[in-house]
């Protein structure tokens, strides 16, 4: 048991991987939510952009 060994976390610390014994850092609930309300926000606008730029091709041609 120690660097090489895949079930403990030192081992998983080695071999750089993620599972039971050194699970990943999990986000709050409230950052989550933070997160959905940003992402809500933000395509609307990426979408007009989308359009803006697609009716001035349109225009142009």
């Amino acid at each position: 048991m120690g660097r090489g060994d895949k079930k403990t976390a030192k081992g998983k610390r080695f071999l750089g991987s993620f599972g039971k014994s050194r699970p990943h850092k999990v986000a709050s609930k409230g950052a989550k939510a933070a997160a959905a309300k940003v992402e809500k926000t933000t395509k609307p606008a990426k979408a007009e952009k989308a359009e803006k730029a697609e009716k001035a091709t349109k225009a142009k041609a």
